[in-house]
């Protein structure tokens, strides 16, 4: 199906792709409906699109990248709304919000509410971690562009796309630890 986005132009998008957040997100409650973009550039950064509204769509980045020891611990609960019934499957991918201000060098990450999907359901879920360990506002610019530098070499032998794509949620895996409390 296509989708028409503000940020993106029209992106043709499968139905397998669509992920469904039935609690919406954080202050977008209102917004089931959701896939990831891959704008074709080389930051990294991916986008987490709605599928109901041309105009909201979430910068986001597998914590991995930039936080090696990063773990996602969920309740009960938590894995039942994802029909997750084991957290050591490939089919589930971990992502967090970013905000990026108009000075990049202080842009953050929300490591305590990341976006779990499962990918075999298409369903996806924003979880409030109950640690404390993670900010809401986690400083990793500098860890991004060490990743980014790191890449780089890689990214030059690869041809490059020419529009952003919706990234298909069958052929993506995480690095992300998934446990149970």
């Amino acid at each position: 199906m296509k989708v028409n986005t503000s940020r993106f132009g029209v992106v043709d998008v499968a139905d397998t792709d669509i992920m469904d957040f039935s609690d919406g997100l954080l202050g977008f409650e209102n917004l089931k409906r959701f896939f990831i973009v891959d704008p074709a550039d080389e930051t990294l950064i991916l986008w987490l699109q709605s599928a109901e509204s041309p105009d909201v769509a979430f910068p986001i980045l597998e914590p991995k990248l930039f936080k090696a020891d990063y773990k996602v611990r969920l309740s009960a609960n938590e894995l039942r709304s994802l029909r997750i019934d084991d957290t050591n499957k490939k089919d589930i991918l971990v992502y967090c919000i970013l905000t990026i201000p108009s000075d990049v060098s202080t842009m953050t990450s929300n490591l305590k509410a990341p976006i779990v999907i499962n990918t075999s359901s298409c369903l996806a879920r924003q979880v409030v971690l109950q640690e404390n360990e993670y900010s809401v506002k986690f400083a990793m610019y500098r860890e991004l562009v060490a990743v980014m530098m790191s890449a780089a070499p890689a990214m030059n032998g690869k041809a490059k796309q020419e529009e952003a794509t919706a990234l298909s949620l069958r052929e993506t895996s995480s690095k992300v630890e998934v446990v149970a409390l």
